[in-house]
């Protein structure tokens, strides 16, 4: 079995999560440019703007947000990896704790949701969802989750004859209740199936995805492509000021369910799609 070194595990992960804060992905930021180039208007204006605020935070090593987001992770682990020497959680504490201290990142974290809601001033603890992998790899992905589209996320749980078209309107439904305050445009992460959190992280998983990839189910695609063409429909538009591009896209993960249900669960994430991903 390979054996891995906590410090190899820290150094990646720190600076996945530091450079996260600061740099969008590629893929993001040239989907945001091929919709500034066919906008016009407010929409165009708005759309520069994310991109001017892009170039000063990366040239400038500033977040590119004033909300730096909870983190949560995805970490899988191989079953043909030696981590008997490694406390993975303790690492991944240090890690995330470190780059928000050093990237100047806002600390957002209260240690009680209800009761007093004190910070932490750490930014911690990270959301983390523990997965085994084949292999002998320790891949950790996930985002930095700004919680002004935090908050406009749903969960429903639909009777399995309402099919897909209501699957479509709740996807609507949610991102006209939510209107400009996710800061648009947008991108969903929807999760269809197995219970009502799991549909939950289903939709987290969705958000990995790359803007430009392709769904490798054509019926899934085919779904993905029809929610992103209704959502453009609505005239949300960049700050929610109208326009053709309220989300930039619309990802899918589904997982078997039960026979009487039918849980959809929608993520929304603001342009500011923040992703982490190391792999060791």
């Amino acid at each position: 079995m390979r054996k891995i070194e906590p410090e190899e595990v820290y150094q990646k992960l720190y600076s996945a999560i530091k450079e996260s804060g600061v740099i969008l992905p590629k893929d993001v930021q040239e989907k945001i440019i091929h919709s500034m180039n066919s906008e016009a208007g407010l929409s165009k204006t708005v759309l520069t703007r994310i991109l001017q605020n892009l170039d000063c935070a990366s040239k400038n090593c500033l977040p590119m947000c004033q909300d730096t987001g909870m983190v949560l992770l995805f970490v899988e682990i191989g079953r043909d990896l030696d981590l008997s020497q490694v406390n993975l959680e303790e690492v991944i504490y240090k890690a995330v704790e470190d780059a928000y201290r050093d990237g100047s990142f806002r600390k957002s974290v209260v240690t009680d949701p209800l009761n007093e809601r004190i910070n932490s001033k750490n930014n911690l603890p990270p959301v983390i969802y523990y997965d085994f992998i084949q292999g002998d790899e320790l891949k950790i992905t996930g985002v930095l989750k700004g919680f002004g589209s935090e908050n406009c996320s749903k969960v429903f749980m639909l009777k399995p004859t309402e099919g897909r078209n209501r699957v479509i309107e709740v996807v609507l439904e949610t991102v006209k209740s939510a209107g400009g305050s996710p800061c648009p445009p947008t991108v969903l992460g929807i999760g269809i199936g197995g219970t009502m959190d799991y549909a939950a992280k289903l939709s987290k998983k969705a958000l990995l995805r790359e803007i430009d990839d392709i769904n490798p189910d054509p019926y899934y695609k085919e779904l993905e492509d029809d929610i992103l063409k209704a959502v453009n429909s609505l005239n949300i538009g960049p700050g929610g000021l109208g326009g053709g591009v309220t989300s930039l896209g619309a990802k899918i993960e589904h997982y078997p369910t039960h026979i009487a249900g039918l849980p959809v669960a929608i993520s929304v994430n603001c342009w500011a799609d923040r992703k982490v991903k190391v792999v060791i």
